[in-house]
Protein backbone atom coordinates (compact mmCIF):
# COMPACT_ATOMS: atom_id res chain seq x y z
CA UNK A 1 0.00 0.00 0.00
CA UNK A 2 1.54 3.47 -1.05
CA UNK A 3 1.83 5.76 1.90
CA UNK A 4 1.59 9.78 1.82
CA UNK A 5 2.43 12.43 4.15
CA UNK A 6 -0.12 14.72 5.96
CA UNK A 7 1.06 17.36 8.30
CA UNK A 8 -0.67 18.30 11.55
CA UNK A 9 -0.63 20.46 14.38
CA UNK A 10 -1.89 19.72 17.59
CA UNK A 11 -4.94 21.46 19.12
CA UNK A 12 -6.55 21.98 22.61
CA UNK A 13 -10.72 21.73 23.57
CA UNK A 14 -12.41 23.96 24.92
CA UNK A 15 -14.08 22.77 28.11
CA UNK A 16 -17.46 24.48 27.55
CA UNK A 17 -19.15 23.54 24.06
CA UNK A 18 -19.79 26.69 23.11
CA UNK A 19 -16.72 28.04 23.02
CA UNK A 20 -15.14 24.98 21.32
CA UNK A 21 -18.09 25.51 18.66
CA UNK A 22 -16.40 28.79 18.08
CA UNK A 23 -13.19 27.83 17.76
CA UNK A 24 -13.89 25.25 15.03
CA UNK A 25 -16.04 27.70 12.86
CA UNK A 26 -12.83 30.06 13.28
CA UNK A 27 -10.50 27.40 12.56
CA UNK A 28 -12.78 25.88 9.11
CA UNK A 29 -13.24 29.75 8.08
CA UNK A 30 -9.52 29.79 8.00
CA UNK A 31 -8.79 26.82 5.76
CA UNK A 32 -8.30 24.61 8.97
CA UNK A 33 -9.75 20.73 9.37
CA UNK A 34 -10.60 19.55 12.59
CA UNK A 35 -9.17 15.79 13.23
CA UNK A 36 -9.19 13.38 15.86
CA UNK A 37 -6.37 10.36 15.80
CA UNK A 38 -7.32 7.65 17.90
CA UNK A 39 -5.89 3.83 19.02
CA UNK A 40 -2.79 4.92 20.26
CA UNK A 41 -2.05 5.13 24.24
CA UNK A 42 -4.50 8.81 24.05
CA UNK A 43 -6.84 10.87 21.50
CA UNK A 44 -4.82 13.52 20.31
CA UNK A 45 -6.80 16.37 18.42
CA UNK A 46 -5.21 18.34 15.92
CA UNK A 47 -6.08 20.68 12.58
CA UNK A 48 -4.25 20.11 9.22
CA UNK A 49 -5.04 22.28 6.19
CA UNK A 50 -7.81 21.90 3.56
CA UNK A 51 -5.18 21.67 0.85
CA UNK A 52 -3.40 19.12 2.86
CA UNK A 53 -6.44 16.54 2.52
CA UNK A 54 -6.76 16.74 -0.82
CA UNK A 55 -4.47 14.33 -2.13
CA UNK A 56 -5.72 11.99 0.58
CA UNK A 57 -9.54 11.98 0.26
CA UNK A 58 -10.61 12.94 -3.71
CA UNK A 59 -8.47 9.77 -4.97
CA UNK A 60 -9.74 6.03 -5.81
CA UNK A 61 -6.31 4.82 -3.40
CA UNK A 62 -5.88 4.13 -0.39
CA UNK A 63 -2.93 4.97 1.77
CA UNK A 64 -0.94 4.26 4.89
CA UNK A 65 -0.79 7.73 6.58
CA UNK A 66 2.60 9.35 7.54
CA UNK A 67 1.20 11.58 10.29
CA UNK A 68 2.90 14.10 11.39
CA UNK A 69 1.57 16.23 14.38
CA UNK A 70 4.13 18.60 15.14
CA UNK A 71 7.06 17.03 14.02
CA UNK A 72 6.02 13.81 15.75
CA UNK A 73 5.06 11.01 13.28
CA UNK A 74 2.91 7.60 13.60
CA UNK A 75 1.68 5.71 11.13
CA UNK A 76 -2.07 5.56 10.37
CA UNK A 77 -5.60 5.41 8.11
CA UNK A 78 -8.13 7.50 7.23
CA UNK A 79 -11.53 5.69 9.24
CA UNK A 80 -14.08 8.32 8.59
CA UNK A 81 -14.88 12.11 7.09
CA UNK A 82 -17.73 14.44 6.60
CA UNK A 83 -18.23 16.82 4.51
CA UNK A 84 -20.75 19.82 4.71
CA UNK A 85 -23.72 18.81 3.41
CA UNK A 86 -24.22 21.32 0.80
CA UNK A 87 -20.92 22.98 -0.28
CA UNK A 88 -19.09 19.51 0.17
CA UNK A 89 -16.01 20.61 1.75
CA UNK A 90 -14.49 18.21 4.90
CA UNK A 91 -15.51 19.48 8.01
CA UNK A 92 -14.12 16.74 10.36
CA UNK A 93 -11.69 13.69 9.85
CA UNK A 94 -11.21 10.76 12.14
CA UNK A 95 -7.77 8.93 12.21
CA UNK A 96 -6.86 5.65 13.23
CA UNK A 97 -3.36 4.47 14.35
CA UNK A 98 -1.73 1.61 13.07
CA UNK A 99 -0.29 -0.94 15.24
CA UNK A 100 2.08 -3.50 13.20
CA UNK A 101 0.77 -6.55 15.19
CA UNK A 102 -3.08 -5.48 15.31
CA UNK A 103 -5.14 -6.18 12.36
CA UNK A 104 -7.12 -2.84 10.93
CA UNK A 105 -10.88 -2.66 9.00
CA UNK A 106 -10.01 -1.25 5.82
CA UNK A 107 -12.23 -0.64 2.64
CA UNK A 108 -10.15 -1.75 -0.64
CA UNK A 109 -11.23 -0.89 -4.11
CA UNK A 110 -12.51 -3.56 -6.48
CA UNK A 111 -10.70 -3.95 -10.01
CA UNK A 112 -12.51 -6.26 -12.35
CA UNK A 113 -9.67 -7.99 -14.96
CA UNK A 114 -10.74 -10.38 -18.06
CA UNK A 115 -13.49 -10.19 -20.24
CA UNK A 116 -16.63 -12.01 -18.71
CA UNK A 117 -17.72 -14.93 -20.89
CA UNK A 118 -21.51 -12.84 -20.60
CA UNK A 119 -20.27 -10.03 -22.18
CA UNK A 120 -18.87 -12.01 -25.81
CA UNK A 121 -22.86 -13.16 -25.51
CA UNK A 122 -24.18 -9.46 -25.65
CA UNK A 123 -24.44 -8.78 -21.99
CA UNK A 124 -23.23 -5.92 -19.92
CA UNK A 125 -20.91 -5.83 -17.14
CA UNK A 126 -21.84 -4.19 -14.04
CA UNK A 127 -19.58 -3.16 -10.84
CA UNK A 128 -22.03 -3.17 -7.88
CA UNK A 129 -19.71 -2.47 -4.98
CA UNK A 130 -16.63 -0.38 -5.75
CA UNK A 131 -15.26 -1.08 -2.62
CA UNK A 132 -15.20 -4.00 -0.04
CA UNK A 133 -14.36 -4.09 3.33
CA UNK A 134 -11.78 -6.05 4.61
CA UNK A 135 -9.61 -7.25 7.80
CA UNK A 136 -6.19 -7.84 8.01
CA UNK A 137 -2.68 -6.43 9.14
CA UNK A 138 -2.10 -3.68 7.48
CA UNK A 139 1.43 -4.01 5.57
CA UNK A 140 -1.01 -7.51 4.08
CA UNK A 141 -3.48 -5.55 2.78
CA UNK A 142 -3.36 -4.66 -0.80
CA UNK A 143 -3.74 -1.24 -2.73
CA UNK A 144 -7.05 -2.81 -4.99
CA UNK A 145 -8.22 -6.59 -4.77
CA UNK A 146 -8.41 -7.89 -8.29
CA UNK A 147 -11.40 -10.08 -9.48
CA UNK A 148 -11.08 -11.99 -12.38
CA UNK A 149 -14.82 -12.01 -14.40
CA UNK A 150 -13.83 -13.95 -17.44
CA UNK A 151 -15.69 -17.33 -16.31
CA UNK A 152 -19.23 -14.99 -15.68
CA UNK A 153 -21.99 -15.61 -17.83
CA UNK A 154 -25.22 -14.45 -18.95
CA UNK A 155 -26.94 -13.26 -15.62
CA UNK A 156 -24.70 -14.18 -13.80
CA UNK A 157 -23.15 -12.52 -10.53
CA UNK A 158 -19.88 -12.34 -7.72
CA UNK A 159 -21.02 -12.00 -4.26
CA UNK A 160 -18.48 -11.34 -1.56
CA UNK A 161 -18.92 -14.89 0.05
CA UNK A 162 -17.44 -16.39 -3.30
CA UNK A 163 -14.22 -14.16 -3.11
CA UNK A 164 -11.23 -14.83 -1.09
CA UNK A 165 -7.88 -13.05 -0.88
CA UNK A 166 -4.41 -14.16 0.65
CA UNK A 167 -4.29 -12.79 4.57
CA UNK A 168 -7.96 -10.89 4.23
CA UNK A 169 -10.70 -11.65 5.87
CA UNK A 170 -13.60 -9.85 4.02
CA UNK A 171 -16.37 -8.34 6.48
CA UNK A 172 -18.64 -6.79 3.79
CA UNK A 173 -21.64 -8.61 3.67
CA UNK A 174 -21.45 -12.50 2.39
CA UNK A 175 -24.64 -11.72 0.07
CA UNK A 176 -23.74 -8.49 -1.44
CA UNK A 177 -23.21 -8.56 -5.18
CA UNK A 178 -20.12 -7.17 -6.03
CA UNK A 179 -20.60 -7.43 -10.36
CA UNK A 180 -22.81 -8.80 -12.70
CA UNK A 181 -23.36 -8.98 -16.09
CA UNK A 182 -26.45 -7.53 -17.41
CA UNK A 183 -29.01 -8.93 -20.10
CA UNK A 184 -29.28 -6.12 -22.54
CA UNK A 185 -32.39 -6.06 -25.24
CA UNK A 186 -30.26 -7.27 -27.64
CA UNK A 187 -28.68 -10.65 -25.79
CA UNK A 188 -32.03 -10.91 -24.89
CA UNK A 189 -33.25 -10.78 -28.89
CA UNK A 190 -30.55 -13.19 -29.71
CA UNK A 191 -31.54 -15.74 -26.62
CA UNK A 192 -35.14 -15.26 -27.94
CA UNK A 193 -34.03 -16.01 -31.82
CA UNK A 194 -31.76 -19.13 -30.34
CA UNK A 195 -34.49 -20.66 -28.12
CA UNK A 196 -37.59 -20.84 -31.48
Amino acid sequence: MKSIEVKGTARTIAERSSEQARALKEMRKNGGVPCVLYGGNEVVHFTVTNEGLRNLVYTPHIYVVDLVIDGKKVNAILKDIQFHPVKDTILHVDFYQIDEAKPIVMEVPVQLEGLAEGVKAGGKLALQMRKIKVKALYNVIPEKLIINVSHLGLGKTIKVGELSFEGLELISAKEAVVCAVKLTRAARGAAAAAGK
